[in-house]
């Protein structure tokens, strides 16, 4: 037993020996561990306080404060009569605050509530209500229809789930454009962010834009908005005002007229015009026709096209057509299309050769045989019979290319690009516009040849813009100034006050005074006897010159396919104001010479817009003869009386009906009547109710189209070439053939000459 008794003490020892082993080291592990623990928490302390504080302060400064924006109104542009042409109007902005959704049940319920509300994608709006913020922009510029939804949607949200302020509406503002596409090239457009895209909304967005606000408002750990003491706001403010140049009702005027003529002439790339006025620079109208609504600009406007694009099935290619159509009408040709000027040139050629006296105008003399051979290339005139021998002012209004090549050689290839250069072709004429081209010509290395000096005295071998045409015309016209034409007149802050103006800029003088003056004449003689009287305007004294000009094919550079119709003209010569250029590129009517295409339309545009400006009229003693009449009140008078009236107003009357008092009458009272045209007296009502059918009076003479008109008793007014001339044919009727109207009725008929000059 004590045997036993000895092994089992000597275990018990040997197990109490072991469990302090055990308890020591464990001891010491746990001492280990501690230490590890202990440093492991202490570095990732140092770590979050040292390296990731800033980070860490930065979320917890977000869960706790909410930062605003708050939208800043983009500023108005008008235009120089104070009418709106673009403007942005109050809107709302919807937003929303994830982090306070307590289920998948309300998540659900709202993306599906605000995707149909807003015609978002369901799945997108779901993916928003997941996120951990308080602030998540679901759509801007929503209008009243929608937020009238959205103010349901949220005390639907406070009643079913006592959810507030989860949806917001914020203030946002929208653009809009009352005129619709007026303008459109000039004018721009905005994105979804308000930021200027195209046109001045681009050039001057940083003027435009304003500075957004904001507003830092506390919340508590639930994510509840604090009380408004806890709040601080930064007021947003108003972007700039632009006043233009630009005259909304001239600007109206010249595109109601280019629209016309381009359906008429069947014009298969556009057109474009620009008004300016030539002693400050100032642009009054700047039109590309076949534009686009400002509103809706991503829509493509030709409705042919988009008809092309819509029936391309290759989803690549149909991208590429509508990007490629969208970049087409969103260009303003008046700055960015570059072409041949053609004849107009010739203006610039002529003051180049008086400014240098290589010609004089009253003594030197050109021969013209149709043609003449320079170096290897025979050149014609566009009369290939010859004009034989012409005075300078003769050479200028018979277009005569051969003369030109000799004024050209006169003046020199040296002193031609100097006055290439002096007169801005060479540079930009630095518009405040984006899209600005530059010109495309010889360099002053020596290259250019005595083949290049013929051809570029009259227009043909460089290609210029528009804008740098009208621009150099407008400093011979001028006095001799070039001047930097602009479409902003002025900058005023969001009370009105004027922030900055934008004055006339002369660059430089080109030509003298005298100069000036002496071309003046000679092309308002041009005018008034050349081109079959291109331009004339009744009572004002018109300058001007047409451009018919080729356009070479690319594919090959060889050949010619298409030309650009063009007339640039101003008024009054004598004391020159407003100059207006008309391009119109590739006509595929029955003509394509500016005379017929381009010059008429400019006579129709000034004949309007120069009273509006206030122009004073200066009528000749023919003209005057020639004046229409106004008519006066005739109803409820005698036969006898409204008889004697209107033959003393040198009108003839003519009366319907059996009563001894007039009842009715046509022309109506305040209305123009052509000069010795008839006014119809009705004495009855079943005269009354008599009419006619206009009947056609297009493709004819003058001669004929007043006689046709007359026995169907209907007035003609005589527009275009052959309301002073005789010549031409007419090309446009007011009223359409078929049209059932009273006897009396005036039909206004549009006469283009009947062939061109190949200018």
């Amino acid at each position: 037993m004590k045997e036993i008794r000895k092994e089992q003490d000597q275990l018990a020892k040997n197990v109490k020996g072991v469990n302090q082993k055990l308890r020591h080291r464990t001891m010491i592990l746990l001492a280990i561990i501690l230490v590890i623990g202990f440093g492991a928490a202490t570095c990732r302390l140092a770590f979050l306080q040292v390296v990731k504080g800033e980070s860490l302060s930065q979320k917890a400064v977000e869960q706790q404060l909410h930062d605003t924006e708050i939208s800043a109104k983009r500023g108005t542009i008008y235009d120089r009569t104070g009418k709106v042409l673009a403007q942005s109007a109050s809107v709302w902005r919807v937003v929303m605050a994830p982090a306070n959704f307590k289920t998948d049940e309300q998540r659900e319920y709202v993306a599906k509530n605000l995707s149909k509300i807003l015609d978002l994608d369901y799945d997108e709006v779901l993916k928003e209500t997941k996120e951990n913020s308080y602030y998540v922009s679901v759509k801007r510029k929503i209008e009243t229809k929608e937020r009238n939804k959205i103010l349901k949607l949220q005390d639907t949200l406070s009643e079913k789930y006592q959810l507030e302020n989860v949806i917001q509406l914020l203030d946002d503002y929208k653009r809009y454009y009352p005129y619709n596409e007026l303008a459109s090239s000039v004018i721009g457009f905005t994105g979804e962010d308000d930021q200027g895209l195209e046109g001045l909304e681009y050039q001057y967005n940083k003027y435009l834009s304003g500075t957004s606000g904001r507003l830092i408002s506390a919340r508590n750990s639930q994510g509840v908005d604090m009380p408004f003491a806890y709040e601080q706001s930064v007021d947003a403010k108003d972007g700039n005002n632009l006043v233009l140049t630009i005259d909304e009702t001239v600007q109206a005027v010249v595109e109601k007229y280019m629209q016309q003529n381009i359906i008429t002439n069947k014009v298969y790339n556009r057109g474009c015009a620009i008004m300016m006025d030539v002693t400050n620079g100032e642009i009054i109208a700047m039109a590309t026709v076949g534009g686009y609504d400002l509103n809706e600009p991503y829509t493509i406007a030709d409705e042919t096209k988009q008809k092309e694009i819509k029936a391309i099935t290759d989803k690549k290619k149909k991208n590429k057509a509508y990007n490629e159509a969208l970049a087409e009408q969103w260009r303003n040709k008046a700055i960015s299309d570059t072409y041949y000027p053609g004849s107009v040139f010739k203006i610039i050629t002529s003051a180049m050769a008086l400014e240098e006296g290589v010609v004089n105008a009253d003594t030197s003399t050109f021969n013209c045989t149709g043609s003449m051979q320079v170096s290897d290339r025979l050149i014609h005139c566009h009369d290939w019979n010859g004009h034989g021998t012409q005075t300078f002012e003769q050479a200028i209004i018979n277009s005569c290319n051969p003369a030109f090549m000799q004024i050209g050689a006169k003046v020199g290839a040296a002193k031609f690009w100097e006055y290439y250069q002096a007169f801005g072709y060479s540079e930009l004429t630095g518009i405040d516009l984006p899209g600005e081209s530059d010109d495309q010509f010889f360099t002053p290395d020596g290259s250019m040849g005595v083949v290049d000096l013929a051809v570029a005295s009259f227009g043909q071998g460089f290609s210029i813009t528009p804008i740098q045409m009208i621009t150099a015309v407008s400093a011979v016209a001028n006095g001799g100034n070039l001047v930097q034409p602009h479409v902003v007149k002025q900058i005023q802050d969001s009370n009105g006050n004027v922030v900055q103006n934008y004055d006339t800029k002369i660059k430089r003088k080109v030509v003298s005074s005298s100069v000036s003056k002496t071309l003046n004449t000679i092309l308002q003689h041009n005018s008034e006897q050349g081109g079959v009287k291109c331009g004339y305007v009744a009572g004002y004294r018109v300058a001007g010159k047409t451009g018919t000009s080729e356009k070479l094919v690319d594919s090959n550079g060889d050949g010619v396919e298409d030309y650009i119709a063009s007339f640039l003209g101003y008024a009054p010569a004598d004391n020159p104001k407003y100059a207006m250029l008309m391009f119109f590129d590739t006509p595929t009517g029955d003509n394509y010479y500016g005379s017929v295409v381009a010059a008429p339309v400019f006579s129709q545009i000034m004949e309007e817009v120069l009273p509006y400006l206030e122009v004073e009229t200066e009528y000749t003693d023919s003209e005057r003869e020639d004046l229409d009449v106004i008519a006066d009140q005739y109803v409820g008078l005698s036969t006898e009386d409204a008889q004697q009236k209107i033959s003393d107003a040198g009108l003839t009357p003519v009366v319907k009906g059996s009563g001894s008092k007039v009842i009715a009458q046509m022309p109506e009272s305040n209305s123009t009547v052509p000069k010795g045209g008839t006014v119809v007296l009705y004495t009855d009502k079943s005269s009354a109710k008599e009419t006619v059918e206009v009947p056609n009076l297009l493709d004819m003479s003058l001669s004929d189209v007043n006689s046709i008109a007359s026995q169907y008793g209907l007035n003609v007014s005589v527009k275009g070439t052959s309301s002073t001339s005789g010549d031409g044919i007419s090309t446009k009727q007011s009223i359409a053939e078929g049209t059932k109207v009273s006897e009396g009725t005036v039909i206004t008929v549009t006469f283009s000459p009947q062939s061109g000059i190949a200018e």
